[in-house]
């Protein structure tokens, strides 16, 4: 507590700033309390009630400007605090072999520095598991290095990567919109823009996560994992699988579960329930993007990520009413689908996250600049490299992994390790010194 204390202070130098942080803890706290003792018949008014505020302290544009307090404050984790707290008044509603939060415990998981700016989305028992265990789990010298040597990849794609791919990405910016670039310059240009910003985000949050999770293990405190290689998703439903993984499973479990159980209580017909199923997929996802801003491109970016959703799962029914059962299961398995789909779905996530980084201004300014038609060639030749392009990742990863001994991979040794760690460790800083200047910030820390 005293850590997660010290880090607020290192952020924020004047207490007067996280006042109404402290009253919207405070509130959190008041609706857990109602809800743990049944002064609340009905949970969803607590709950109700912390969403206002949060819209509120947030200043989401829908809501009167002259509503919204006029002092500076501090909104930074704010996001992920209310993910906590509704966890928190979700899970009291079942008080079934559960204990009752106390102010302590509810302050130390709602501030833990470890997770407190970008993540990840931690359940309280899992929390609660490791940071009140009558004995600490086992800190060994092989969990150090393994740890150690996530520390130093997580900092080379932060500090090398994400800075070499933002370069890249403002000076294809530039040549997009510079009024006397050639057109072919600006039609590479676009390719660049839209690939290199979804790997920036990649190396810039995963990075942060992995040294995250992995100061927080030598803390004795085991962090649920955010990323598992979500590039090699084979279709969107599946990138939401590996990609932002506490975000996506948080909503699913407490958005999408009881809002399809809801509909089909409600519509008995059996041949809708699959349809069900798509739209609670699209409301699950266009929260996503609410969520992520206050504005109306987070908004579009929602929609977005929910008609992605949608659409992949229209498909796969689709497919699976057409081929059956097994010859959907045998098109599934087919290599080249498997590739074409991967490069679709990292096509379409990159288009939905110019609505991530964008105005509708810089929007327009970008497509206008070559032009729909050449922007649809664009996209058509971002689909087909990336298809190739991944598959020959994975290709190359799973022979690379095909190679063992009787220890098992030799790319995962621990010899392996030590070098692969000091390699990208004496990059890191190299490139540090000879670049001389900042990592980008951590994108998560604007939610």
């Amino acid at each position: 507590m005293l850590s997660s204390l010290l880090f607020l202070g290192l952020i924020a130098h004047r207490p007067v700033l996280f006042v109404p942080l402290a009253g919207f803890l405070l509130l959190g706290y008041a609706g857990l309390k109602a809800i743990e003792r049944g002064w609340s018949k009905r949970i969803v008014w607590p709950m109700l009630l912390i969403i206002l505020v949060y819209i509120w302290l947030k200043k989401y544009t829908f809501l009167p400007e002259a509503s919204f307090l006029r002092l500076p404050y501090f909104t930074l984790g704010l996001s992920y605090i209310f993910f906590r707290v509704l966890h928190l008044q979700i899970e009291a509603g079942d008080t079934r072999g559960k204990n009752p939060v106390g102010i302590g415990a509810y302050l130390l998981f709602t501030l833990n520095f470890t997770t407190f700016i970008s993540g990840p989305i931690q359940r309280y028992d899992e929390f609660a598991r490791d940071q009140f265990a009558a004995e600490p789990i086992v800190l060994g010298i092989r969990t150090i290095g393994l740890q150690l040597e996530r520390i130093i990849r997580g900092f080379f794609k932060v500090n090398v990567l994400a800075v070499l791919l933002h370069a890249v990405q403002e000076d294809a910016l530039e040549q997009l919109v510079h009024p006397y670039s050639p057109l072919p310059l600006k039609i590479y240009a676009a390719f660049k823009l839209a690939v290199v910003f979804p790997l920036f985000v990649y190396a810039n949050f995963s990075g942060y996560i992995d040294i995250v999770i992995a100061l927080a293990r030598l803390m004795r405190v085991r962090l649920p994992e955010n990323f598992d290689r979500p590039f090699s998703a084979t279709s969107f439903l599946d990138f939401w699988n590996r990609w932002h993984i506490t975000l996506s499973m948080w909503l699913k479990m407490y958005v999408y579960n009881p809002l399809l159980i809801a509909l089909m209580r409600r519509i008995r017909s059996v041949a809708l329930e699959p349809l069900l199923g798509v739209f609670c997929f699209f409301v699950t996802f266009f929260l996503i993007g609410v969520w992520h801003g206050r504005t109306s491109e987070f908004i579009f970016y929602g929609v977005l990520q929910g008609a992605g959703m949608s659409a992949n799962k229209l498909w796969q029914l689709g497919l699976a009413r057409a081929l059956g059962r097994k010859g959907y299961k045998e098109l599934a398995s087919n290599p080249v689908y498997d590739a074409l789909g991967r490069g679709m779905t990292f096509s379409w996530f990159a288009f939905t996250l110019f609505w991530f980084w964008a105005d509708w201004k810089q929007i327009d300014k970008v497509y206008m600049s070559i032009g729909a038609l050449k922007w649809l060639v664009v996209w058509l030749a971002i689909w087909l490299s990336m298809t190739v392009i991944l598959a020959l990742w994975e290709w190359l990863r799973a022979a690379l992994l095909s190679i063992k001994t009787s220890e098992g991979p030799v790319l995962t040794s621990r010899y392996a390790l030590v070098v692969y760690a000091s390699a990208l460790g004496l990059a890191a800083f190299v490139m540090t010194m000879l670049l001389n200047q900042p990592a980008p910030e951590v994108v998560y820390k604007t939610f």
